[in-house]
């Protein structure tokens, strides 16, 4: 059983508080942190906390809690992380870890010079959909992994500070792309080096400094590539989809707009919808179980499962550091409008050299690059001549 410093009342500690108090039986918010006392004080009352404070260090240092979780804006990241690993608590922290892979190097550091257990907060990548779907990639059902593309949009963040780049880091790719990059990485592989990456982003539609749209592209060692679409302007609520791409095989995920929950309602809807909702009548997309969808039981249950049995999580600070070094590169794309490598001062991933499988030959003069069955029953082959290169079509049978 644990006692848990909750650092943060807004939206994130709010889901983080309504799952913890809920899973594992024992384990429970005794203490929570937020700089506004009529905020935090209602907060405690509203989920039975013990205690709550305005001050960060009395809740860190607190005598009987032995994990924090930062669930704080991302400017304040780096001195949470920093305190909770000098008090020598294991500590969780939401996405994205840090503002910069800078920062985020300092948090892994700290954590790692006091020996602490940490954990990564990347909730999207412990969906149950995604778990089924990296369970399949796993068991070899895709064959090699080529393409994931990952999009997350919505109307834009809830929080003043999200739409601050001093504050945030950035706009909707620090924000977002942080989810769709570690899910590219998990379908992926861990172990694949993110090499370089090309970016677009711009500021389309809100007056903010920051970007409101971005879509990049991460190219991998193994010649495998991850795409992200982020935007702060999508209308009709939040979407969130996944595909992966393989060789013997192809994964399309939906998991949070069209799940097969669907409401008409000419009267309004009468209460709230799921995150990041925005019409009041007509067709409505609730989500049976919020939290559960979003993947933070599984992430909470991996972490403290893993903190009991002194193993890794699923997710750990170091994942967030190289998060932290792609968007980096991502934004020196976005301004420079060409191809910028990820510049990663640590690297424990293991070499990743492009696997191809031996080519089908035909008739010994030729390769097969494609089986084709035709429409009037014929089978058409797609062959190129191993002697000069030439690419033909040889109808095999009907």
């Amino acid at each position: 059983m644990h006692k848990i410093t909750m650092l943060g009342t807004g939206l994130i500690g709010l889901f983080y508080t309504m799952t913890l108090n809920k899973r594992r039986g024992g384990d429970r918010v005794h203490v929570v942190y937020s700089p506004t006392e009529k905020h935090v004080q209602s907060f405690a009352q509203d989920w039975g906390i013990p205690k709550w404070t305005t001050n960060m260090a009395e809740a860190i240092n607190d005598p009987e809690t032995d994990v924090v979780v930062v669930g704080l804006p991302n400017f304040v990241h780096k001195e949470a992380v920093i305190m909770a690993a000098e008090a020598g608590k294991a500590v969780l922290c939401t996405k994205p870890l840090g503002r910069n892979a800078a920062e985020a190097k300092a948090m892994l550091d700290a954590v790692e010079k006091a020996g602490v257990f940490h954990g990564y907060l990347e909730d999207l990548v412990y969906t149950p959909k995604m778990l089924k779907s990296l369970q399949f990639v796993k068991n070899g059902a895709l064959g090699r992994i080529l393409w994931v593309r990952s999009r997350e949009t919505h109307g834009g963040p809830h929080g003043a500070w999200f739409w601050d780049p001093q504050l945030a880091g950035g706009g909707a790719i620090v924000d977002m792309g942080c989810h769709c990059i570690e899910i590219a990485r998990n379908f992926i592989g861990k172990d694949n080096r993110p090499v370089e990456v090309m970016c677009w982003a711009d500021t389309l539609v809100h007056p903010i400094e920051s970007e409101d749209h971005g879509i990049g592209l991460i190219r991998f060692e193994s010649g495998a590539v991850g795409q992200f679409e982020v935007s702060w302007a999508f209308r009709g609520g939040m979407d969130l989809r996944d595909e992966v791409a393989g060789t013997e095989g192809t994964i399309w995920v939906d998991h949070f707009l069209r799940t097969g929950f669907e409401v008409f309602t000419a009267a309004g809807r009468k209460g709230y919808v799921s995150e990041k909702a925005e019409g009041e009548t007509g067709w409505l997309f609730p989500v049976g179980d919020e939290v559960h969808e979003l993947g933070y039981p599984h992430m909470f249950d991996d972490m403290l499962n893993a903190l009991d049995s002194n193993q890794e999580p699923m997710e750990t600070f170091y994942d967030g550091y190289v998060v932290n070094a792609i968007m980096d590169a991502c934004y020196r794309s976005a301004q420079s409008k060409r191809w910028e490598p990820v510049e990663l001062e640590v690297w424990r991933g293991k070499p990743q050299p492009v696997e191809k499988k031996a080519p089908v030959e035909y008739e010994g003069q030729y390769i097969v690059i494609k089986e084709e069955h035709m429409p009037d029953g014929k089978t058409k082959l797609l062959l190129k001549d191993k002697a000069t290169n030439r690419i033909i079509e040889k109808v095999v049978s009907k």
